[in-house]
């Protein structure tokens, strides 16, 4: 599994990347606007940090000012995945820039039926928000499991799924247990996953001992 980062942080993103973390980063207006600097420059930035896919999205609701976004923002890097949202307008706008050999998230995803179609339109990811699909009483992981039993139907399926709105150290656990290729999650639940009090135990043991023996390796 692939693990992205959901942030617009740069500091953030460049102590995540130092672990080797990271495979990519995802960002989107709430998060530059966090950020409080011109999206540009963020994105720029971020992409000379992370090799990988780094997301960056299109604010227009229209194909063509939504293609002439994208064609602006791929032309910022050549890691930079263009982000539109699951409408007509968007899957053209993906259509017409994977064409052009950009890569291309689709967002805002809800349903293995707008899964499908961001397929059919040749995605590079497909970004189905499970948060907010707990948040308004539905289960968001069986929504992966549908999409992820739907595409192992069509091997020629390029599109890769990557879950967002990722809530919590167990989203990612159980996107990795149903095979989903990518999760894009907040600093915090990444770092999440470091977290076992067994192992915080363990070492205070461990370190409380070697003070005993009066020694030292350096």
């Amino acid at each position: 599994m692939k693990f992205f980062v959901d942030t617009a942080d740069v500091a953030e993103i460049k102590d995540l990347a130092a672990s080797g973390l990271l495979d990519g980063v995802t960002t989107n207006p709430s998060l530059i606007m966090k950020a409080g600097r011109p999206m540009l420059e963020v994105i720029k930035e971020i992409c000379a940090i992370v090799p990988g896919p780094v997301s960056a999205e299109t604010v227009a609701t229209d194909h063509k000012t939504m293609l002439e976004e994208g064609r602006k923002l791929a032309k910022l890097a050549k890691n930079v995945a263009v982000k539109v949202p699951l409408t007509p307008d968007g899957l053209k706008t993906c259509k017409a820039l994977r064409a052009e050999g950009n890569m291309v998230n689709v967002t805002l995803c809800f349903s293995a039926g707008q899964a499908l179609l961001a397929a059919k339109a040749d995605a590079s990811f497909i970004s189905p928000f499970v948060g907010r699909i707990d948040d308004n009483g539905h289960d968001g992981m069986a929504l992966i499991a549908e999409i992820m039993t739907i595409y192992r139907q069509y091997p020629h399926f390029k599109t890769e799924v990557l879950v967002a709105s990722i809530r919590h150290t167990q989203h990612i656990i159980q996107a990795a247990k149903l095979g989903a290729h990518v999760v894009t999650a907040p600093p915090g639940a990444l770092r999440g996953l470091f977290k076992h009090v067994l192992t915080d135990n363990g070492l205070k043991a461990f370190l409380d001992d070697w003070k005993k023996t009066g020694q030292s390796i350096l």
